[in-house]
């Protein structure tokens, strides 16, 4: 086979797209292929550092991991990232170039066509096949001039489109035949194959919609997947938060708090794994949902200082001071760590206009935000249980403990861009309150059952000894079992056809 593509589109966000990518990565390469994800354009508070300190989006590190290769910046060139409703931080290559509201991006955005397309073709150029990961929906009509993700990103690789549909939500064959119908001809062309996503039922009952729908575009359907639950990575945009409750026997309750500007909530997947865990998200909106939990999370924020704002305005920042008061434990991640201190200033403008504002004061360490994003993966041993633990950095916030504050991790290898220095955290003296820079810590087994059994300690609980496997390993038996089920359900004699002929009739 020639060096080939396959692009995946979707009728709508939350189809599906980013998972059977991750599928098709994981069977292509199991066939033998050298395989690689790529997404020109993604928007996600949800991001990764690569060995070189580049930032890119987890999608295409959780694809990339499933064709067992190490990420790559190239493999996701543009990462938008939300600082406000109207603003995203605009990340090229890796590296933060500034904010913009949209009508400045797509002003910008015609400049970055060469710039996508030859990472495009340089990526080609070292696989047997690339897995195009396209963006919402290609049929958004306000959107397609300036196109570099969809229909206009397909036509730089000519490549071949497959597009996806959920019809859990409902109108399926209507999104389908509305997305294909608002397509110009040529792009109508492009569209090879059409998958249904997250079925649940008798397709049996579903065949009569599908020779339909066939007749009406004059578009294959290549298969019908059922409804799963790995625990896998998702959009930020599209969680089923409900996902993080699947283990209702589970005695350790943990609340994860909702930000308005949650990033990194992959942080806590690896926390499913625990059998004696239940975990919950806690909207600040309801801050009486709170309660007095075993541990509170307080997660990363892509604006820690609106998201500080909010807290304090719903008031559950007294129920959080309430719970810890009556034995909640707290854990602060990044922007969760930074609200745990005393102070946090922003006086250059960074992330905010508010230049200060009081942290909730549960830890003697203080914030200053820097023009300067830190993006490192570190490693290193936390100081409270000797354990070596692994992650990566994303903050434009440095933290100075008070106080002679004893740290969480003595960092001993970092690389990357920007290192913030040797050590990371803050952890209290009762062992109770905990912060720290690094996500993915809690991937890292040993140490999170050693923190667990900290938490029953201090509520009285039996200590618990088994132990995880590190949460890396477990996703390997993940990208498996999701590559068997798309497999099963999913005509690959067809994919391969695809490939073979790329757009040519």
């Amino acid at each position: 086979m020639k060096r080939r593509s396959v692009m995946i589109q979707g009728t709508a966000s939350s189809v599906g797209k980013s998972i059977l990518c991750t599928a098709l990565c994981r069977i292509l390469t199991q066939d033998g292929y050298n395989v690689s994800p790529f997404k020109s354009q993604n928007m996600s508070l949800n991001s990764y550092i690569t060995h070189e300190g580049y930032e890119m989006g987890r999608a295409q590190v959780m694809q990339a991991e499933a064709c067992g290769k190490v990420p790559k910046v190239e493999m996701n060139p543009i990462l938008l990232k939300p600082t406000t409703d109207r603003k995203s931080q605009v990340i090229l290559k890796g590296v933060v170039a500034e904010n913009m509201d949209a009508p400045e991006y797509f002003k910008y955005k015609p400049r970055l066509r060469e710039m996508v397309k030859s990472i495009y073709y340089s990526l080609l150029d070292n696989n047997d096949i690339i897995v195009i990961e396209g963006a919402g929906s290609p049929a958004e009509i306000n959107l397609k001039s300036d196109d570099i993700v969809n229909m206009g990103m397909a036509k730089m690789a000519s490549s071949p489109v497959i597009l996806v549909a959920d019809i859990d939500r409902g109108g399926v064959f209507a999104s389908i035949y509305g997305t294909i119908m608002l397509l110009d001809e040529d792009e109508r062309s492009m569209i090879k194959g059409i998958i249904i996503n997250k079925f649940r039922g008798s397709v049996e009952l579903l065949k009569p919609g599908l020779k339909q729908i066939e007749e009406l575009v004059n578009i294959p359907v290549l298969g019908v997947i059922p409804y799963f639950n790995l625990n896998l990575e998702d959009e930020d945009s599209v969680t089923n938060w409900s996902q993080y409750s699947d283990n209702p026997m589970g005695d350790l309750d943990i609340a994860i708090l909702k930000l308005p500007k949650i990033s990194n909530f992959t942080d806590f997947n690896a926390l499913r794994m625990h059998n004696d865990v239940k975990l919950r998200f806690v909207d600040i909106d309801k801050p009486m949902a709170l309660g007095n939990p075993d541990m509170i999370i307080i997660p990363g924020s892509k604006n820690t200082i609106e998201d500080l704002e909010a807290i304090k305005k719903t008031g559950i920042d007294k129920e959080i001071l309430k719970a810890n008061k009556n034995g909640s434990n707290l854990f602060g991640i990044c922007g969760g760590f930074q609200m745990l201190g005393q102070e946090i200033l922003d006086l250059e403008g960074v992330e905010s206009t508010t230049n200060r504002i009081d942290g909730l004061a549960l830890l003697p360490v203080i914030t200053e935000f820097q023009k300067s994003k830190a993006t490192t993966l570190s490693q290193g041993t936390d100081c409270i249980f000797n354990t070596r633990v692994k992650g990566y950095e994303i903050h434009m916030g440095r933290t100075k403990n008070l106080n002679d504050m004893k740290p969480l991790i003595r960092i001993k290898e970092r690389t990357g861009l920007n290192s913030p220095g040797e050590n990371d955290g803050a952890v209290n003296g009762d062992l109770t309150i905990f912060g720290t820079y690094l996500h993915g810590i809690f991937d890292n087994a040993e140490f999170t059952r050693n923190l667990l059994n900290n938490v029953r300690k201090n509520r009285d609980k039996e200590i618990v000894d088994i132990v995880v496997q590190d949460f890396w390993d477990h996703k390997e038996q993940e990208f498996d079992k999701l590559a068997d089920i798309v497999r099963d359900n999913l005509d690959m004699e067809a994919v391969y056809k695809i490939l073979e002929e790329g757009i040519n009739d």
